[in-house]
């Protein structure tokens, strides 16, 4: 299977293996008669797909003719180090993300628990029959006795139970499952490294989310960078939704938070993001949205989320004339296409705009309005050359080589 997806196109049959790599990102190689390399990044970033990216003329290189293979193996070794290059990744990234997060919310036996009655549980099966083994107590902390793959695959398929940080984790690592495919990702990833429970117990483990192996770490709480590159910077990038009063002002202590994995960003909410600078744009928008709704006073079952989410006329027309201005101001608010068009994998709530869960945090607690934040990440860093580490290995070529620090 690996060596039919290395040699799915002419050129990578005559490629040594950064080449083909490079090649297999997307990137279009085709020789010149000049004696430099012309080389057309482009801005895929910004693009919906590999191909849109193609299509625009992205991600182009002209090797010179006279090159041997090594200064071409040198040259692709050197370019899978440029941004364009991580932009391409991020592609097989977000589809990653969108596959694992699917499949989690599709498994009816994936459910949540509240923080009181435990982070993770196995149900009565436990956790060594679904592939996990305890190394804290009171569900704090668990990694895989086997097979890393069979270990995520209870997440898919069985019985568990978590809350919504531990939600964040089993996504990150399944998008990592998807991304690197089950033998690498069994082969390349010791147990400790695939380590879940509560955030402080992995910093004291080998967890390649936050422990020793996380490596290098790209820090940008507001988003301002990742707006500024565009659109398939967000692609699996984690977060949370967290109350911006102080905790006394909670009154649902379960939805304190809303952790979260991007799925999709379309391109006007992408745009609108890199206009705004960040999420703190969002942040007062959201403030504007809970003070709006303090002047919708009444009571019902997810009564927000009826009027603002689903919409539903009856619920609407029933407002007294004098509400009907205000919650007039709340559609135009959350008609913006960061609310309507960032794509969030929350557990259990699956994947849903970013609008929903605000509107969402009106009815559980509604005396503290919600801010928005990215958290640490190694996706475009450590796991990226852990991915290039892992393909370059799986290339058939005997001429392997990991010039340029790939």
């Amino acid at each position: 299977m690996l060596l039919a997806v290395w040699l799915s196109t002419p050129l990578l049959a005559e490629a040594g293996c950064n080449m083909a790599l490079l090649q297999q990102l997307g990137w279009q190689v085709s020789p010149g008669p000049q004696p430099a390399p012309q080389i057309d990044a482009g801005e895929p970033c910004r693009r919906a797909s590999l191909a849109d990216a193609q299509a625009h003329g992205d991600l182009r290189l002209q090797l010179p003719d006279a090159y041997n293979e090594a200064q071409r193996e040198q040259l692709a070794a050197d370019m899978l180090q440029q941004p364009a290059s991580i932009c391409a990744y991020a592609f097989k990234l977000g589809e990653a993300a969108r596959t694992a997060s699917t499949r989690l919310q599709e498994n009816p036996g994936y459910r949540f628990t509240a923080l009181q009655l435990g982070w993770i549980g196995f149900g009565a099966r436990g956790a060594a029959a679904q592939g996990w083994q305890r190394f804290r107590s009171f569900g704090r902390g668990y990694a895989p006795r086997g097979a890393n793959s069979v270990a995520l695959e209870a997440f898919y398929s069985g019985r568990v139970r978590s809350e919504c940080g531990v939600g964040r984790q089993v996504a990150q690592l399944a998008t990592l499952r998807e991304l690197f495919g089950d033998a690498a990702f069994d082969s390349d990833f010791t147990a400790g490294e695939l380590s879940i429970g509560t955030f402080l117990s992995l910093h004291d483990t080998e967890s390649i989310l936050l422990g020793s192996s996380a490596g290098e770490m790209f820090a940008d709480g507001k988003a301002v960078r990742t707006s500024a590159l565009g659109r398939q910077a967000f692609m699996g990038v984690p977060g949370y939704i967290v109350h911006a009063f102080d905790a006394a002002y909670l009154d649902d202590i379960n939805n304190q938070a809303e952790n979260f994995v991007i799925t999709d960003i379309s391109a006007d909410a992408a745009e609108a993001l890199a206009r705004a600078g960040g999420f703190a744009h969002y942040d007062a928008l959201n403030k504007q949205l809970w003070e709006l709704a303090q002047q919708l006073p009444g009571h019902g079952w997810r009564r927000f989320e009826r009027l603002l989410y689903l919409r539903e006329p009856e619920l609407r027309a029933a407002l007294p004339e004098a509400q009907q201005a205000v919650l007039a101001q709340m559609d135009t608010l959350l008609a913006e296409p960061v609310y309507r068009e960032l794509m969030l994998y929350v557990h259990h709530q699956g994947v849903r705009p970013l609008g929903y869960h605000i509107v969402r945090l009106l009815d559980r607690n509604p005396r503290t309005p919600f801010v928005i934040e990215l958290v640490l990440h190694n996706l475009h860093t450590t796991i990226y050359q852990r991915w290039l580490q892992a393909r370059l290995r799986a290339c058939p070529s005997a001429s392997l080589s990991t010039a340029g620090g790939v």
